[in-house]
């Protein structure tokens, strides 16, 4: 099929940008070379993937999109309960609880308005694939269960998918044939599992690790050499690869419910008055209105902590595009270092347990804070009129969105983010 005026998309998870070698990614390293690289791109905060990629379909942050975390306190009728946002049904939780899902349009939206149709692939948890799309304005196609503009859509391709390499060899060889040359969407989006699946399980650095980083190099290689047989002068396809953030090595597990019972500023583990969100190397917390009150106190409690590093609350929300107009009332990324873990990789922070993930990740990788290397992830943007070249600028994941909508000839001016400068400056 003859390339038309589109934009296609593929997330490496948590591929930092200073794992990005000619040992590993080749392939990479040569799009660096010929693509424009944006090498002072950041993440949002928290820095998890289910809010990144609501950042990403959205062009807005947390603040405005209203997708907290990896983790959400919801009020289904019966107090503030902390909720898994990456189980299928959280989208239907969030809406009955809400009264909506996301608060600001996503790019699947905003193409439907034009009678223009996206389509997402994504071999990460239902939460992230969804949220790339919540309402269904185009197509979604995930493990746990694919929808389209007409509902559910038994897809047998999909249900078959494993995280991790295997898994999204067979998404990418689909996402190739089916979605770019054949369907030929305005939008084709496509969401690795590695090398995050990997990373979560084995220590940054390692031989797995390794591995994984490889084979997304593979992948995101075959994506853009499908794009480039569809567009050889490269002026019609905008090619958008990326990451959603980093990783940093796990150094131990806060109980930070613990630490705030002994406190005397939460009644008891699992009550409703003050909920902790684990965020991995972060947490968000949230106060019923009865207890709002504590909320500085207990932002001061955790300043004094040795494992804290940056704590907000309230009005100070705002500094880290949070909102300060709901239940959601203090946030905290615990302390990293550039310690170096056995295999050469600098970076370690603590994680705040989550009681709903008891497996232990001490030295394995994690995410979710403001360490400089979860804030790390790579861009690199080729075709649609970008010249090759390093951008120092600094670009956020929120500039994504309005970047593939100029591309469009859509309106974006709305948004968090700014359309990326095509030359450098």
């Amino acid at each position: 099929m003859a390339a038309s005026t589109r934009a296609v998309i593929v997330i490496c998870d948590s591929l930092r940008a200073d794992l990005i070698s000619p040992a590993d990614t080749p392939f990479l390293v040569e799009l660096a070379a010929r693509s424009a690289n944006f090498t002072a791109h950041r993440s949002v905060f928290p820095s998890t993937t289910r809010a990144s990629s609501a950042s990403i379909a959205t062009g807005c942050h947390p603040a405005r999109h209203g997708l907290l975390g990896n983790t959400m306190a919801l009020d289904e009728g019966d107090g503030l309960v902390c909720r898994n946002v990456g189980a299928p049904d959280f989208r239907d939780r969030m809406r009955r609880a809400t009264g909506r899902t996301l608060r600001v349009p996503t790019l699947a939206e905003r193409l439907r308005w034009h009678n223009e149709h996206a389509i997402v692939l994504s071999n990460v948890s239902p939460g992230a694939a969804y949220f790339q799309d919540p309402d269904g304005y185009g197509w979604v196609y995930h493990a746990a269960g694919s929808y389209g503009p007409d509902g559910e859509i038994d897809d047998a391709p999909s249900r078959a998918l494993n995280k991790g390499i295997a898994g999204d060899a067979a998404m990418t060889a689909r996402f190739c044939s089916e979605i770019l040359a054949e369907r030929a969407p305005s939008l084709a989006v496509m969401w690795l599992s590695e090398p995050d699946y990997t990373g979560h399980h084995a220590p940054l650095g390692s031989p797995q690790h390794r591995r994984a980083i490889a084979a997304a190099d593979a992948n995101v290689r075959l994506v853009f050499e499908t794009v480039r047989r569809l567009d050889p002068g490269g002026s019609e396809i905008l090619f958008i690869a990326g990451s959603d953030h980093g990783m940093e090595t796990v150094a131990d597990s806060i109980d930070l419910d613990g630490v705030l019972v002994a406190a005397g500023l939460k009644d008891g583990r699992g009550s409703r008055d003050v909920v902790v969100a684990p965020q991995g190397t972060a947490a968000t917390i949230f106060f019923s209105e009865n207890a709002r009150n504590r909320s500085g106190a207990v932002a001061r409690c955790l300043a004094q902590q040795e494992w804290s590093g940056r704590v907000v609350a309230d009005a100070e929300l705002a500094a880290v595009s949070l909102p300060t107009d709901g239940a959601l009332r203090v946030a905290l990324s615990l302390a990293a270092d550039d310690r170096v873990n056995p295999f050469g990789i600098r970076g370690h922070a603590g994680i705040v347990a989550d009681p709903g993930d008891p497996e232990s990740k001490v030295g394995f990788g994690q995410h979710g804070g403001l360490g400089r290397h979860e804030q790390h992830p790579f861009l690199m943007v080729a075709g649609g009129g970008f010249a090759p070249g390093e951008r120092r600028r600094p670009s956020s994941l929120v500039d994504i969105a309005p970047t593939v909508l100029r591309h469009l000839r859509m309106d974006h001016d709305d948004m968090d983010g700014q359309a990326l400068p095509p030359a450098a400056e």
